[in-house]
């Protein structure tokens, strides 16, 4: 699945899917999920958390811009400041169970 359109609209995300399907994400559970190593931290070669976050609430947090990552994922600027997660397009779908 990819998607064909992008918009953001209030404090959500919305996305139309190549199927038709439509998904709304907010914006601060988009926040919350980020998969990049900033916010879930990374593993060392014996399997440690190094770094990582346990914020799991982003109040107010918006996204600013986005940008389409190859053909496989996107990349969301939020108000915090935060821009290093890339959100493929299976990870977007499985949010809210599209």
């Amino acid at each position: 699945m990819t998607p064909t359109r992008l918009e953001l609209i209030g404090n959500e995300v919305a996305l139309v899917w190549n199927d038709g399907t439509e998904q709304y994400i907010s914006m601060e559970q988009l926040r919350a999920a980020s998969p990049s190593a900033e916010n879930t931290g990374e593993r060392d070669l014996l399997g440690k958390k190094i770094g990582g976050t346990d914020q799991k609430h982003f109040p107010g947090v918006t996204v600013k811009d986005w940008r389409m990552v190859g053909g496989y994922a996107i990349q969301f600027d939020f108000s915090d400041g935060h821009n290093t997660g890339l959100y493929t397009f299976d990870y977007l779908r499985a949010l809210n169970g599209v």
